[in-house]
């Protein structure tokens, strides 16, 4: 229930709905605009808002769903129920284009199964609307692109247009013919060529030679300088074509006629069609306001519950937009034992503001309106709405201000209950200050009695102090800057506020003595209270400062400790995997000193060496891989082994390379290299004359061969191995990883510029240690995307990359997945 009549007005939702209208694309959503209504159902409320969350991001994420032709055929189709009447040519064609739209929303809708499906509520609205394909192809064959009858809609229209075009080609020539004449006898001007009168062709002469050409004359110019003749030549051809015509209108209605006698028996579910048109054109206008005004679907629950952070007043913030003006949003919460709100503090401060706040947005969201507000707000159900605003004063109904007041109190007192919101203005105002406190005290008890919810603004001392002994009731204030004397427009719960009305005065420049007079009759209770009230809500402001300052640093502790926990987990796991590789390494190098040993055996076996030598030899090897084994993986030992077995592996190589044997293979076509000193791996694509073609990647760059050295597959792999990395570049990796974000936009650049920019991304990925990615390329004609994804085939540390969901994006987004 919504009290009174004139509600709408009141909190300026009647200004939503016509924004909302204008927003329509046809009357069909139009009508459904003023058809919205309140509801307390919350099933319907979640149902609405889901269907108009879902529109939301059709807007901003689809760029194909039809909007055209959002066209009002219902008059015609409701003008051809009776059996003899017939649907014109323009209205067919708005039936046609209008049936095709619908068609178009319904397969846009249903181009994914119920399952699949990212707009499951307006999937479940397409239900089983019809959508006429075989209508759709029989109007087709009776129009043509432009919304005329085809020569082809029968074989009698054809046969009359054919002899239509025929007679016009001769009257064109006898025509022409005759106005030569005309023109070579002086009758007619050189430049003079034949019109159209009454529909018939005529050719314009001077009147002094009108009795000079026989025929008929027709008309003459509003001079009077030129008459119109149709020659007696063409008369009886003139008069056919007229015949014809009358023919052509004939067959015309007669196939209008024999079509609308096959539509006339489902022009009940084309209508029932044109409702679902209706709805979508509603929910797109309702979501395009919310984008508007940045609203969103809000979490609910189904009951009594206000529960609002940064809500802004819609109206109020197009307003502040169109003059570069900052709105101050709302932080509210009504609910438990603080169900009624009395607001307190200077006029002009922002307290009817708050008040028309809370009901606009309440009633917007119970009529399937998304609300501007936090996504951490919660929205309850009401069941009635009632309001106490502005003034009522009627010389008619001989009604005073205040009479008014006390008539809509006896409907509140009678009416709510715990399902009830009341938003009151001034309660208690109009009349006698003592005697109006005592009521609205008496009125607001009964209404906590009831448990009622609501929000009240008054300046009556004895409200806020109900409010402060009273369970159900809690007092709150709009703070006002008493330095710069100016209302902060911001709502503070739990303590009233002051009016300032000593302030304000003395800024306004009431002389000093009026002010201590006044001051000397309320007492000096009155004023101490009022200045407490004031200190109050200063130290409240600094205690609140303060405690924001300490959550925020409280916060990043948190996260500089999150930091440092996460961060030693990483190291200490890359400790344990470095001594596993070093284990690893040691093994594989002792595995090699065994066969070069075994190798020396051979020889020495060979050579006739003596075998106690050999034995001796092999035992050695043993123990030592033994002892290697059994050793306590210290990192002090572990590192000493290897830069000990390194040596020996150093040693090895300068024996054999002193020996003569080749540790660098001829570089060839296909081989796998890198430029000295650098660590970034190519493959030769071409040799000539000492110069190779290499590419790292999709870029090609030459260079001598001398400047390159061979790495084998091996050698890849080994180096793709994790190391020890100083504190130094720990602390850079820290702060990559803090800093480093996940998407990357190259829409726009040329194709050089976004695989520089895809490069150097792909590898701060890997060195952070992320999983996946996603590469912002859009659509286009694909080059950008191809490029991207031919570098992305050469990333090692790339093991996966697809299309994003076609919910977020779909192929203009590339999703890669990192080892």
């Amino acid at each position: 229930m919504i009290y009174p009549d004139n509600f709408e007005s009141k909190i300026g939702f009647d200004k939503i709905r016509q924004i909302l209208a204008d927003r329509c694309l046809s009357p069909l959503g139009r009508e459904k605009v003023e058809e919205m209504a309140f509801s307390s159902r919350y099933t319907d409320i979640q149902e609405a808002l889901s269907q108009t969350d879902e529109f939301i991001r059709i807007i901003k994420e689809e760029d194909n769903f039809p909007t055209n032709y959002f066209l009002d055929v219902r008059p015609s189709l409701k003008s051809i129920r009776v059996e003899g009447t017939w649907i014109d040519e323009s209205a067919l064609f708005d039936l046609r284009r209008s049936l095709q739209t619908i068609r178009e929303i319904v397969s846009f809708l249903k181009k994914e199964d119920e399952d699949n499906t990212p707009y499951p509520h307006l999937y479940t609205l397409a239900g089983e609307v019809a959508v006429f394909p075989g209508l759709i192809n029989q109007i087709d064959r009776i129009l043509d692109k432009f919304g005329r009858i085809k020569d082809n809609a029968s074989s009698e229209l054809n046969r009359i247009r054919k002899e239509i075009l025929q007679v016009s080609g001769g009257i064109s020539k006898s025509l022409n013919s005759i106005l030569r004449q005309a023109q070579s006898e002086g009758l007619v001007e050189k430049d003079i060529a034949p019109t159209m009168r009454d529909g018939r062709l005529v050719i314009p002469v001077a009147p002094a030679f009108k009795r000079k050409i026989k025929g008929i004359v027709h008309d003459e110019s509003a001079t009077g300088k030129t008459v119109f003749i149709e020659p007696a030549e063409v008369v009886e051809a003139n008069n056919r074509i007229r015949e014809l015509e009358s023919e052509e209108r004939r067959e015309i209605i007669k196939i209008l006629t024999a079509f609308t006698n096959e539509l006339r028996p489902l022009v009940p579910e084309i209508l029932q069609s044109y409702e679902f048109l209706a709805m979508i054109d509603f929910i797109r206008s309702k979501a395009a306001f919310a984008i508007d005004i940045d609203a969103i679907k809000p979490a609910m629950e189904d009951k009594q519950i206000v529960r609002w952070y940064t809500a802004k007043h819609p109206l109020l913030f197009i307003s502040h937009r169109r003059q570069n003006r900052q709105i101050v949003p709302l932080d509210i919460e009504l609910e438990d034992d603080k169900r009624l709100l009395i607001i307190s503090g200077p006029n002009a401060g922002g307290k009817s503001v708050c008040l028309k706040t809370v009901g606009l947005l309440q009633y917007m969201v119970q009529c399937g309106v998304p609300i501007p507000l936090d996504e951490r707000s919660v929205v309850g159900i009401f069941e009635h709405i009632f309001i106490d605003i502005g003034d009522e004063q009627s010389i008619e109904n001989d009604l005073s201000t205040y009479s008014s007041h006390l008539t809509n109190m006896k409907f509140f007192v009678r009416n709510c209950d715990a399902k009830t919101i009341l938003l009151i203005d001034e309660f208690g105002g109009g009349t006698e200050p003592q005697i109006g406190g005592a009521i609205a005290e008496s009125l607001l008890k009964r209404f906590n009695q009831r448990g009622a919810f609501g929000v009240i603004t008054t300046h009556y001392q004895n409200l806020k102090h109900f409010a402060n002994e009273n369970k159900g009731v809690v007092n709150g204030a709009m703070l006002y800057d008493r330095h710069l004397m100016q209302p902060l427009f911001t709502l503070a719960i739990g303590n009233p506020g002051s009016s300032f009305a000593i302030e304000i005065a003395r800024k306004i420049g009431l002389p000093e003595d009026v002010i201590a007079d006044a001051s000397e009759i309320v007492g000096s209770d009155y004023i101490n209270m009022d200045k407490y009230l004031q200190d109050i809500v200063r130290d409240k402001r600094y205690w609140e400062t303060k405690r924001q300052n300490i959550r925020q640093k409280e916060k990043r502790l948190e996260e500089v400790t999150e930091n440092y926990e996460t961060d030693l987990l990483s190291v200490e796991k890359q400790r344990k995997e470095i001594l596993r590789q070093a284990k690893t390494e040691a093994e594989r190098i002792l595995s090699e000193a065994n066969a070069k040993i075994e190798n020396t055996i051979r020889t020495i076996r060979e050579s006739q060496a003596e075998k106690e030598k050999t034995k001796q030899a092999r035992l050695e090897l043993s123990d030592f891989r033994s002892s290697l084994e059994n050793e306590a993986p210290a990192d002090g030992k572990i590192a000493r082994k290897i830069e000990k077995l390194k040596n020996k592996d150093k040693n090895k190589k300068k024996k054999e390379k002193a020996q003569g044997q080749t540790a660098q293979p001829e570089i060839t076509v296909g081989d796998n290299v890198r430029i000295k000193g650098q660590t970034s791996v190519g493959q030769v694509l071409d040799i000539q004359k000492g110069n190779a073609t290499v590419a790292f990647g999709m870029i090609k760059s030459t260079a001598k061969l001398d400047t390159l050295e061979y790495v084998s597959k091996n050698q890849q792999k080994r180096e793709k191995k994790p190391t020890m990395v100083s504190a130094a570049v720990s602390d850079d990796m820290r702060e990559k990883k803090l800093n480093f974000k996940q998407d990357i936009d190259v829409r726009g650049m040329r194709g050089d510029e976004a695989l520089q920019a895809v490069m150097y991304f792909i590898d701060d990925a890997i060195l952070v240690g992320v999983s996946r990615v996603r590469i912002l390329h859009g659509t286009g004609t694909g080059a950008l995307r191809q490029i991207i994804r031919d570098y992305l085939r050469t990333v090692p540390g790339v093991y996966n990359y697809q299309d994003e969901h076609v919910q977020f994006g779909g192929a203009g987004i590339t999703v890669v997945d990192l080892d």
